[in-house]
């Protein structure tokens, strides 16, 4: 057999590690799969090169003795079972084809599924939405009510997908086990499959008559109204979970829940970070060269704060406990307040005259 340069085949130099190894292969499998139009003889050839160069084994043995160490006793691939689109104990690494051919595991048997056992109907999606808050909601919590759309169960059939009074009977293509075998060509030949029965989409069941409100699927669209609590202390980005309370299931299956992210309208007058309340007030310069006690504004309502004497612009005071309440453990966060001097402008010749008097 002639010598093959399996790195050229792969499109990749002999410097490159496994995983790039593995991402060639993946790449020019999808690129060159016959069910995908590609040419057989090409994916042949690409999966000899991976099995050698995709073992790191093998790949040293390739790169001492090139493609003929296999008649050196290096052991190797057996391509003679792909001969007329046969399978014969090909050794394919089903995980490094991944989805190529939509999932081996349910092509060849091996999900673990009985054939005998009904398919379970699926829980219904998760729902995520957005909660718009207002920021005093946030501090100290708050009831809201939402209307929310979204697939309820069916309350005409009780979410069995049967006219009421209808008669329900075993699935004739499925005969009650939800599941169907079917033959697949592939290129290694035709294999039987199981899958989910298309008549009854898995449940077993038949009615002579689907229900009239939600066609025999046991949910429909529609709107759900509901109240719940948000938690004082929340914050933006923060997420409430609501069990069950998202999609409905079909034919009896659990709802999924609701997920609502929290974002909270911006406050002109607080700023928040974590647990703690940041606010601005502005002093003249009388108050802050003799200080004085002043009406701070909170989200809990007015503080008195003392301005000592020889206040700088910028300071700032903390007002314990005048914060955020905490979500998680109890207490409260601080309040923060900067004091801003205001320095007057246009001083009349009397005032400038008394402040040049003043030795400071």
């Amino acid at each position: 057999m002639a010598n093959k340069d399996y790195y050229n085949i792969l499109g990749v130099s002999k410097s490159v590690n496994q995983d790039e190894i593995k991402t060639a292969f993946r790449k020019l499998a999808h690129q060159h799969h016959p069910d995908k139009g590609g040419d057989a003889d090409k994916f042949k050839e690409i999966n000899e090169a991976y099995q050698v160069l995709g073992n790191k084994e093998k790949r040293q043995q390739y790169d001492q003795f090139g493609s003929n160490f296999n008649n050196m006793g290096g052991g190797g691939f057996d391509f003679s079972g792909f001969q007329n689109g046969g399978f014969s104990g090909a050794n394919v690494n089903f995980e490094d084809l991944g989805d190529l051919f939509g999932g081996f595991g349910d092509m060849f048997g091996f999900s673990g599924r009985s054939s005998g056992r009904r398919e379970s109907p699926s829980r219904g999606d998760d729902i995520e939405a957005i909660l718009i808050i207002d920021f005093k909601e946030a501090v100290f919590g708050a009831e809201k009510e939402i209307l929310l759309d979204k697939y309820l169960k069916c309350d005409h059939c009780r979410g069995n997908g049967a006219e009421p009074g209808s008669k329900i009977n075993t699935c004739s293509t499925c005969k009650g086990s939800g599941r169907v075998f079917r033959v697949q060509r592939t290129i290694f030949g035709s294999m039987q499959a199981e899958a989910i029965c298309p008549n009854c989409q898995g449940e077993g069941k038949a009615y002579s008559q689907k229900c009239t409100k939600c066609k025999g699927h046991g949910i429909y669209k529609g709107q759900d109204k509901m109240k719940l609590k948000v938690p004082a202390g929340i914050d933006e980005g923060e997420a409430i979970r609501l069990s069950g309370r998202g999609n409905s299931g079909v034919k009896g299956a659990p709802a999924g829940d609701l997920i609502l992210r929290i974002r909270i309208k911006p406050s002109t007058e607080f700023k928040r970070v974590g647990y703690d309340i940041y606010s601005r007030i502005i002093i003249n310069v009388k108050q802050a060269i003799l200080g004085d006690k002043i009406d701070v504004k909170t989200v809990h309502g007015l503080v008195v704060l003392k301005i000592p004497e020889g206040t700088q612009s910028g300071t700032k005071f903390k007002i314990k406990g005048n914060g955020v309440t905490k979500l998680r453990g109890g207490g409260q966060g601080d309040h923060l307040v900067e004091v801003v001097v205001n320095i007057p402008k246009g001083l009349s010749k009397k005032d400038r005259k008394v402040l040049e008097e003043i030795k400071l």
